[in-house]
């Protein structure tokens, strides 16, 4: 096989939640382009029709769901809408998340329990909603997981976030113990552990600490707007085959420092 049809989806069947904006429509859109069909769910429907609009006009074919993940009950419904429209789903990218900013020793019950529902809870009801329906009985698929470095470490002064970085360790290990189990099925497990891209979520941090994380950066910038898709297209694509249980820093080094 040629090293480019390594990283061909075409015919490829992806679902990627909080896909209507941000990190999870550039990579939606980076799937597209490589030739896969995409689902993409969100909560509010104009903005999953600005996504929509946005992806066909760059000739990708998409599905638009609206779910709210911190339903879980919900979850097999989203996953029997996607497979009644296109059959299967190859490509699952757990991307929807959600943080809370409190100190510890005040941190609201609701607050942690929506953190922990959102950003740990969904992706594995989907995962296995997911596996079971689909990837299980056709012994392959590959799944994302939409970590973040903050995972790796502690929060930096000032950014009281412990149910986020708690939430996405857990993600880390959760990939792996995915991938351990399920490696027999032909299925993938991998995260990304993305560093600080601009988005909704990040926008008030990034008003106060922007200069500050560029300076400790080793690549002195913030992600952008094409930043991931390289990273998700390896990890959804057979070039990555050989590669489970791992997960890959997007971060402009800032994590190694």
């Amino acid at each position: 096989m040629h090293v480019k049809d390594l990283f061909q989806l075409e015919g490829k069947v992806a679902l990627i939640t909080g896909g209507s904006r941000g990190l999870g429509l550039q990579m939606a859109e980076a799937l597209g382009e490589m030739g896969c069909r995409v689902a993409i769910t969100a909560r509010k429907a104009d903005e999953l029709a600005e996504a929509k609009a946005h992806l066909e006009g760059q000739g990708i074919e998409v599905k638009t769901l609206v779910n709210d993940l911190a339903r879980l009950e919900r979850i097999p419904d989203l996953v029997g809408e996607v497979l009644e429209a296109y059959g299967h789903i190859d490509v699952l990218v757990n991307n929807a998340g959600a943080t809370w900013g409190a100190p510890a020793e005040d941190y609201p019950d609701e607050a942690w329990h929506k953190v922990m529902n959102l950003n740990i809870n969904a992706p594995f009801f989907l995962a296995r909603e997911v596996g079971k329906r689909s990837m299980i009985a056709r012994r392959s698929g590959k799944i994302i997981n939409i970590a973040s470095i903050a995972g790796l470490k502690g929060a930096p002064a000032g950014m009281n976030t412990i149910a986020y970085n708690t939430s996405k360790a857990a993600a880390i290990n959760f990939t792996r113990a995915l991938a351990s189990e399920w490696g027999r099925h032909n299925i993938n497990v991998n995260a990304i552990c993305p560093g600080f891209f601009p988005s909704k979520m990040s926008a008030g941090l990034l008003a106060t600490m922007e200069q500050s994380i560029i300076a400790h950066s080793p690549l002195h910038r913030l992600g952008g707007e094409e930043d991931l898709k390289g990273s998700v297209v390896f990890l959804a694509s057979e070039a990555s085959r050989h590669i489970t249980g791992q997960y890959l820093a997007v971060d402009g080094g800032s994590s190694i420092v």
